[in-house]
């Protein structure tokens, strides 16, 4: 009998355990350092360049400044408000395109139509209104107040100093004592003739002098008493200010007591259209890569890879040449990515478009970008953007231009005449075949009035006349038929004492 022998059991390996990995630790420096944010610009006291203050009053004038500016930039800092950043930088963004168009769009468009003349009483004052128009004119009045407006959209505040003569025929301009001194709308102190012109001054060249601090109930709480400009003091009277956005009391000092700019506000929004547009040109730049696979031992090995780089240079040469592109079949292997561009040009224009949020100008009055669609319009942007305007006419430019007429009334007549008044022009304007349409309906209102024995058509005629719009502004009336109508009241047998029929 024959016994089968029992194969030897195989070896068994031993099992070796892989070590433990340690556990990740993060040094809290590279942490701090990864969540590290560029810090903010802080709050901080308005230095004016030199020259604009005597140095002799600065560290009194500096000194006035008591804003906690310590707990305004810690709060600043946790909700990332942005302080004043400074005439120069201002200066600097008022160079860019997109903020330029922004801030001269609106200066144009509240100077574009102006103002007219009127009377509101019922005296015929024409030759009085006509020499003042004119007067407005030879001031310059309406390009001084457009760089007024544009100042205030690039710096935060605009200024208008009123030259005026003195008694000797000297300007005030070059008397120190007179410039410091108010300037009362009043003969005595306003001559004929005192009115010599309006001048726009940037705000970089002015700083307030005093101003009340101390007190909230005075109507004078943080409103400068007169202005240093270039080391004159000059009273406020005599400079007319424009603050479009004005900014919080304890933030005055800060910004120079003036307002916040339209630049500054849009700054993040330009700097994300322009980011935008930069990623966008270069992605398409750069869309398709292309390269080459080489045998890369030799330069990796750290000898000289002068040849590789040469041989880069050669393909890129070639790449542009619109000719053909050679390789080495046995070495070298071609290949290409795409990306793709899709999509891009909605991201472009959304970040272009939000532009115009800020600024409140249309796109297509502030990009030329008109809305597409079956009888799409911008009709209707284009009237709030004017009820817009006409109200920050109101707000900026109706007292400072009160205050100029009033002056200008003295220096012609000698005196303010209280009947004058003025009224902004609407900016919207109708078309020729809607004013036709209007025309039409008044007529055909008058019609219906004449034959209703309401009113003449003498009385229908002179309202015609009298339209500005009218193509018959200048119709004549009909004085024989007024003649006939006052002879026939003088008439004494339409008196029922007469006893005559």
């Amino acid at each position: 009998m024959f016994w089968k022998k029992k194969a030897a059991p195989a070896p068994v390996e031993p099992v070796v355990s892989e070590p433990e990995r340690a556990k990740m630790k993060i040094n809290t420096t590279l942490l701090a350092q990864a969540s590290a944010r560029p810090a903010p610009a802080e709050f901080a006291k308005y230095e004016p360049p030199a020259g604009v203050v005597p140095a002799d009053q600065k560290a009194n004038l500096m000194a006035m400044d008591s804003a906690p500016y310590e707990y305004l930039n810690a709060v600043g800092y946790q909700y990332g408000y942005q302080a004043f950043p400074g005439y120069p930088y201002l200066a600097q963004l008022a160079l860019m395109p997109e903020y330029r168009k922004m801030v001269a769009t609106i200066a144009e468009e509240m100077t574009r139509k102006w103002i007219s003349l009127r009377c509101v009483g019922d005296d015929d004052k024409t030759d009085r209104l006509d020499q003042l128009d004119a007067e407005l004119k030879r001031l310059n009045t309406r390009e001084v107040f457009r760089l007024a407006a544009e100042n205030d959209g690039y710096f935060g505040r605009g200024q208008i100093y009123t030259e005026m003569k003195v008694p000797s025929g000297a300007m005030a301009s070059d008397d120190p004592l007179e410039l410091n001194t108010q300037l009362f709308l009043d003969p005595a102190k306003v001559p004929k003739g005192a009115l010599v012109a309006l001048r726009s001054v940037e705000p970089v060249w002015t700083y307030p002098t005093t101003y009340n601090a101390d007190n909230p109930l005075s109507p004078t709480f943080y409103k400068p008493d007169g202005w240093y400009v270039m080391a004159k003091m000059v009273h406020k009277s005599r400079i007319l200010t424009f603050i479009s956005r004005p900014v919080p009391d304890m933030l005055k000092a800060a910004y120079n007591f003036g307002g916040l700019s339209l630049i500054q506000i849009a700054e993040p929004y330009v700097n994300n259209w322009l980011r935008t547009r930069n990623s966008v040109g270069d992605m398409v730049h750069s869309f398709s890569t292309s390269g080459l696979a080489i045998d890369m031992a030799a330069a990796l090995s750290g000898d000289n890879a002068t040849s590789i780089f040469d041989r880069a240079e050669l393909f890129n040469k070639m790449r542009d040449n619109r000719g053909v592109m050679m390789l080495d079949k046995t070495s070298e292997e071609f290949f290409q990515f795409n990306t793709p561009l899709s999509g891009l040009d909605a991201l472009q224009a959304q970040a272009q478009e939000q532009q115009a949020s800020i600024c409140g100008i249309p796109l297509v009055k502030l990009l030329g970008i008109t809305p597409s669609g079956l009888n799409a319009s911008s009709d209707g942007e284009i009237r709030v953007f004017y009820d817009g305007i006409h109200a920050l006419q109101e707000n900026l430019f109706r007292a400072p231009l009160k205050r100029v007429l009033d002056l200008a009334q003295l220096s012609l007549f000698g005196d303010i005449d209280p009947d004058i008044d003025f009224m902004f022009e609407p900016l919207y304007q109708m078309s020729e075949l809607e004013q036709a349409n209007v025309r039409k309906l008044e007529a055909d209102t008058d019609a219906v009035l004449i034959g209703s024995n309401v009113i003449t058509t003498d009385e229908a005629r002179e309202r015609v006349a009298a339209d500005p719009d009218s193509p018959y502004q200048s119709l004549e009336l009909n004085e024989e038929v007024d003649n006939e109508l006052e002879d026939d009241d003088d008439d004494p047998t339409d008196d029922p004492s007469s006893g005559k029929a």
